[in-house]
């Protein structure tokens, strides 16, 4: 017999470690090659990770809610050497018997990797700079949460951590008190509070489920780090209704692709993106990074009410057909909960569509750490004044607003205002003769 050490696969380009959510297969088990025995969450996306071999399951390294790296062993198959040399990509131990010392020295070492990069347990903002330094350092949350920040509100800087590394071994003894205090405590006041109860009886308490939990988590987040300023422009989109109305059913029937108004849009803010590149940045710390790839994030509502944010990367380099096939694609995948974790990482722009649900204008909250997103309004016949050499008139028009929220720290009004502005345009002088 041979043991077989089933590891956390790569689950995405940028992807480091995911959530175990729960436990298909138990110990004691008989599992197949390629079905499932694990299902585990990265971000917003869930997925399911299948054995490479077939055998019964004799080990289980982490538990649900754990936090697992790529790579680390989540549990041992015993399998028969034949069957394991068939399927593994690498060499398999043999061995009968695996000593249950070695087993929990494991289990203690993976966690004491894991447990500094779970930042989620702290009310308490970290810049990605500080949590990196972190992690690479072994400092616990407990400790990360003891350091005095010299930032603004009393943030952790790159200056404060690497003072606190330089002088870890002479902290004074509370300081050593409080990083070894369990994390169960913080976690119980943060996140963990006593269910509330029905006073009357009658009202339903409904406990949030993980995603709802993240994306709270997510919006406080990025209030808290951003100076959020909203600009608004109204936008004459008549032309592009027209033109949508007189083209979807061919194009629809040719590539077998419905064409929506977003691949339209999306199309203008890729435009516009390359216009002001300083719009298509992220923010570490005291540094900007100007991305290079324009990549789309493009919010969607699911059916069970939560929101997801897949990602159409190199928007700028597709044309009309390819940016319509990309967003169906990935509008349908989210609804069916179908996403891979690689389609919800390295967005640098976001654009959500609040017209959707008839909404005129919104204020959306930005997607950390880019520095702004777009919410589309809604498309309206409304009276309007036109202008032409013989004078001006009034005619019914098809209008939307564009809602531009983007971050003050590094955006100011002129830019946010010129680049919302660019789109309109791209959007007003859309060719009514286009073909595609």
């Amino acid at each position: 017999m041979a043991k077989f050490e089933l590891k956390l696969p790569k689950m995405g380009e940028s992807v480091a470690e995911a959530t175990i959510t729960n436990w298909v297969k138990n110990v004691g088990d008989t599992v197949e090659q390629d079905e499932t025995i694990v299902e585990v969450a990265t971000d917003k996306v869930d997925s399911e990770v299948p054995t490479e071999v077939s055998g019964k399951i004799v080990e289980i390294l982490f538990q649900k809610d754990d936090v697992v790296q790529v790579g680390q062993t989540i549990a041992i198959i015993e399998t028969d050497a034949a069957n394991a040399t068939e399927t593994a990509s690498a060499p398999i131990q043999e061995t009968t018997v695996v000593p249950t010392e070695k087993v929990e020295q494991t289990v203690a070492h993976a966690k004491e990797i894991v447990a500094p990069a779970d930042f989620g347990s702290s009310d308490k903002f970290f810049s990605p700079l500080v949590k990196n330094i972190a992690k690479e350092e072994g400092i616990s949350v407990n400790e990360l949460e003891a350091i005095n920040g010299t930032g603004k509100d009393g943030r952790i800087t790159k200056t404060d951590i690497l003072d606190y590394v330089k002088n870890r071994g002479s902290q004074p003894t509370a300081t050593a008190q409080k990083a070894v205090t369990p994390v169960a405590a913080p976690v119980q006041n943060v996140t963990s509070k006593a269910a509330p109860v029905s006073v009357n009886g009658q009202d339903e308490i409904i406990e949030m489920d993980r995603m709802r939990k993240m994306i709270a988590h997510h919006m406080v987040q990025s209030i808290q780090t951003s100076a959020h300023v909203q600009s608004f422009i109204e936008v004459d989109v008549t032309n592009i209704v027209n033109w949508r109305n007189k083209h979807k059913n061919t194009f629809e029937k040719r590539e077998g692709e419905k064409l929506t108004f977003t691949p339209i849009f999306m199309e203008a803010v890729a435009k516009a993106l390359k216009d002001f590149p300083m719009m298509n940045i992220s923010v570490d710390g005291d540094y900007i990074i100007k991305r290079k790839n324009i990549n789309l994030g493009m919010a969607a509502a699911l059916p069970n009410g939560n929101l997801i944010v897949p990602v159409i990367k190199n928007a700028d380099q597709l044309n009309l057909v390819g940016m319509a096939k990309a967003v169906n694609d990935l509008a349908d995948r989210a609804r069916k909960g179908k996403l891979k974790p690689d389609d919800t990482q390295g967005g640098t722009y976001t654009v959500t569509n609040v017209g959707t649900f008839g909404s005129v204008f919104g204020t959306p909250i930005i997607n950390q750490p880019q520095v702004g997103i777009l919410a589309l309004g809604a498309i309206r016949k409304v009276a309007a004044v036109i202008e032409t050499p013989e004078g001006d008139f009034i005619g019914i028009r098809q209008k939307m607003f564009l809602s531009h929220s983007y971050d003050h720290r590094v955006v100011d009004g002129s830019l946010g205002g010129q680049f919302v502005q660019r789109v309109a345009q791209y959007l007003e002088a859309f060719d009514i003769n286009r073909t595609v």
